[in-house]
């Protein structure tokens, strides 16, 4: 590691000046919480110093009659978190190889969680590439769902760290408009793959992938 990335930063230049979403914020549909949290900041500190990005693309998934949230298996040891308070990180091991942010919502034990797809990063640049590789553009270091945590240092030991709180947080960014919010069905799922609960930018480099097609009919995404 370079002499500054090691360095751990004695001041966020962005957590200064923003707020952390109030728990209240994830307490709601998830679906609308995914619209919103675009333009959200999603801030990590470690002891290697702050990395934080722009969150320009989310999906639902919104309980345990949705065949692709995990909560379809029940409550187990894996989904606990899933079933916990709004406003709580549920962080999830897959392939083998990555991690997976989520952040929690509607109230306990209605287990439901936005996904974090892509963010445009925006603080703490060199340590990003330092951990993603130094030769990976800046377009690809949070492109995705495993890049963005892989970039913040995001693993297994965040899973149920409140997110109004350091060192995990979802700070007030600015929000997009309807006219810049794109919406289209989620990505890399084979059950319940037409429903239409991924929000992106419109036009944004950073969001993984492109918009596909439109889905055909909308979900019962609010069953209890």
């Amino acid at each position: 590691m370079t002499e500054n990335a090691a360095r751990p930063a004695r001041r966020s230049r962005i957590a200064t000046r923003l707020r952390p979403l109030s728990r209240s914020f994830y307490d709601r549909d998830t679906e609308l919480v995914a619209r919103e949290l675009l333009g959200a900041i999603l801030w990590c500190r470690t002891p290697d110093g702050v990395a934080a990005g722009r969150i320009v693309e989310t999906e639902a998934y919104v309980g345990e009659h949705d065949g692709a949230c995990h909560a379809a298996a029940g409550l187990t040891q894996r989904t606990k978190w899933l079933y916990g308070p709004p406003g709580i990180a549920y962080v999830y091991f897959i392939y083998g190889v990555h991690w997976c942010f989520n952040a929690v919502t509607r109230r306990e034990g209605l287990p439901s969680a936005v996904l974090v797809r892509a963010l445009e990063p925006v603080e703490g640049i060199p340590l990003m590439r330092h951990r993603r590789g130094e030769s990976v553009p800046d377009r690809d270091l949070t492109n995705g769902p495993g890049k963005l945590c892989a970039a913040l240092a995001i693993t297994g030991a965040n899973n149920g760290a409140r997110l109004d709180q350091r060192p995990l947080s979802i700070l007030r960014g600015e929000s997009v408009g309807d006219a810049d919010v794109g919406n289209s069905r989620r990505i890399g799922i084979t059950r319940a793959a037409d429903w239409p609960l991924r929000w992106f930018v419109k036009g944004n480099p950073f969001v993984s992938r492109a918009p596909g097609t439109a889905p055909r009919r909308a979900p019962r995404t609010h069953a209890r």
